[in-house]
């Protein structure tokens, strides 16, 4: 059975919000929400997104579901100078030889995309209820994120953000972003310095990157403490090289309350696989029979 699909309008931003046929306003199931973000040139409409959102509903709401004693619902947003939110596409582009395709500021632009976007999930997290659920009909009593590339890496930071967020999934992304991007960087001989990489950004990163944070402690300092994540990466992706992302996922601690699982495909690209789709999918099912 598909999802239904509805498209609010919240506080100027468009959302898609997925949810199952049998999913309704009268049921007494808390509800669980995952967010799910689109890849660098896409949108809420890209078939990866809405394949991975149907696969997830096809797990949790299919054959081998279990039984449910909570609902889903899946909110897939366009990322800032994405879809309905695009300004200028030169602007998504990356170093180039080509002036046509060339953006100087792709070291800037494609993060603050991102922390942008890992900003309209908390703003969403503030408000989506009363939107959704006006007489207060049902209650959300998690949230999650996923996301595909640079959804991959947005998942990431608003994992590190957030604290109402329990659940991520991050899909060919990576939590550090200067290894990510030096090596980008090195490759198109752009150098790590102004105005490619101004002072003042390099230092925020140093201070809000998630590879900066105390990812390896076991204690309150550390955001991912408790939460449950899923790490999808190929292993023959040259683009978001898992090598970038190894030495974070392997040092990453989650505690006694978390859960970390990491699945680097064999033969897979920068691509979203069925396979990945199928662990999300498995991943969120579990999410909900905790």
């Amino acid at each position: 059975m598909e999802p239904t699909k509805q498209t609010l309008l919240i506080g100027g931003l468009l959302v898609d919000v997925y949810s199952h046929p049998t999913s309704t306003s009268s049921s007494t199931h808390p509800v669980h929400v995952l967010f799910f973000l689109h890849g660098r040139f896409g949108s809420t409409q890209d078939q990866n997104v809405v394949g991975t959102v149907k696969a997830i509903f096809d797990k949790t709401y299919g054959s081998g579901g279990g039984e449910r004693k909570k609902d889903l619902i899946v909110v897939a947003l366009d990322h800032r100078n994405h879809g309905t939110r695009l300004v200028d596409q030169q602007r998504n582009f990356a170093w180039s030889k080509d002036p046509a395709k060339n953006n100087d500021q792709h070291a800037m632009d494609m993060y603050t995309i991102q922390t942008g976007t890992a900003q309209d999930i908390s703003f969403l997290i503030d408000h989506l209820s009363c939107f959704l659920y006006p007489s207060g009909e049902r209650t959300i009593v998690e949230w999650g994120v996923g996301g595909i590339s640079l959804g991959g890496h947005s998942t990431w930071i608003a994992l590190s953000r957030e604290p109402r967020l329990t659940l991520g999934i991050p899909i060919i992304g990576c939590p550090d972003y200067m290894k990510l991007i030096s090596q980008r960087a090195q490759s198109s001989d752009i150098p790590l310095a102004p105005p490619y990489f101004p002072t003042s950004f390099k230092s925020y990163i140093e201070s809000h990157d998630p590879a900066r944070l105390a990812y390896r402690a076991n204690d309150a300092s550390n955001p991912f403490l408790g939460k449950k994540v899923l790490v999808l990466s190929g292993k023959e992706d040259t683009l978001v090289p898992w090598a970038a992302s190894a030495k974070f996922v392997e040092g990453l601690e989650v505690g006694e309350g978390g859960v970390k699982r990491a699945v680097v495909e064999e033969g897979a690209g920068h691509e979203c696989t069925s396979g990945m789709q199928r662990e999300a999918a498995l991943f969120v099912r579990e999410w909900l029979e905790l």
